[in-house]
């Protein structure tokens, strides 16, 4: 907001100024003179009117700001009470409760569930700041991306469908060696396929593909949810940006993941692009060079 204040007291001296130099040469008109004042005005209210559009415009991106955060704040205590909620009430029941051993197991793994599920928000929370403070370097090293999309999968693979249908269907070339950060690049990973989930109908299919071709590196995350506006598309990579309103949407997140998923692969060197699905849905298409 600094620019444009600067801007503002600067018009505002030089209006002052203006007027009064005008006033002076109102009262001692000389011939030709007045062509000069005109000139001199047209400047000054040119100048006043892109000062005051630039104005407009920065109070306007920062009204969105503050919306974007206020949402921000609202879906993170969403995020934190649902797990949380979840893990007290499967450890009351354990405290309170002879269970079976089976079902010890059962809920205590539904906790451990819970707890990955917010330490992927902490670690997103954390990323987004180092990566926007500009402190976080992206260490590099040679790793198997094959491994890495394979155990992202099996974490956030769900069977809660009739039939135990499998709800992420993935197809990994083996052994796909690149270059990068690690712990960076399972965040990206995470958040498409967590993103592919979250806007999805119940028990249906995501499709994630791991391959190479023409000497590059693909990652594709396919879903059939609700799609991307072709006037979204450009947007949501945005920070804190979500379709919608946060008291009217119904899926979870923070605005975060899409964020991190764009900064990440500029500094792999790595691109990103949206696609409608067919028949319905979005595709995210990641390509490493």
């Amino acid at each position: 907001m600094k620019r444009p204040f600067v801007i503002f007291y600067a018009l505002i001296i030089y209006a002052v100024a203006e007027l009064g130099w005008w006033g002076y040469m109102l009262v001692h008109l000389q011939p030709g003179r007045f062509g000069m004042i005109m000139g001199e005005g047209s400047v000054f209210v040119l100048v006043f009117l892109l000062g005051a559009y630039n104005l407009h415009a920065s109070i306007n991106k920062e009204r969105r700001l503050q919306e974007q955060k206020r949402n921000f704040l609202l879906s993170v205590t969403h995020e934190l009470k649902s797990p949380l909620a979840s893990i007290k009430l499967y450890m009351e029941t354990i405290q309170k409760r002879k269970l079976e051993h089976s079902q010890i197991i059962d809920f205590t793994g539904k906790c451990l569930l819970d707890v990955d599920r917010l330490n992927d928000m902490v670690e997103n929370m954390l990323l987004a700041s180092k990566i926007e403070n500009r402190s976080y370097t992206f260490p590099k090293e040679q790793f198997n991306l094959s491994l890495l999309v394979d155990s992202v999968v099996n974490r956030l693979q769900i069977n809660k469908c009739d039939f135990s249908q499998q709800l992420i269907n993935a197809e990994i070339e083996p052994k796909v060696e690149i270059t990068g950060d690690k712990f960076a690049l399972t965040s990206v990973v995470t958040n498409l396929i967590e993103n592919a989930v979250k806007y999805s109908q119940p028990c249906a299919e995501v499709n994630v593909k791991l391959f190479r071709k023409d000497g590059q590196v693909y990652l594709m995350v396919a879903d059939q949810g609700i799609g991307i506006a072709d006037n979204e598309k450009s947007r949501i990579f945005d920070k804190f940006y979500r379709v919608g309103s946060e008291d009217t949407r119904n899926t979870k997140g923070t605005g975060l993941g899409l964020y991190i998923v764009k900064q990440v692969l500029e500094k792999h060197e790595a691109s990103i692009r949206v696609k409608d699905n067919i028949p319905e849905g979005s595709v995210f298409e990641v390509v490493f060079g």
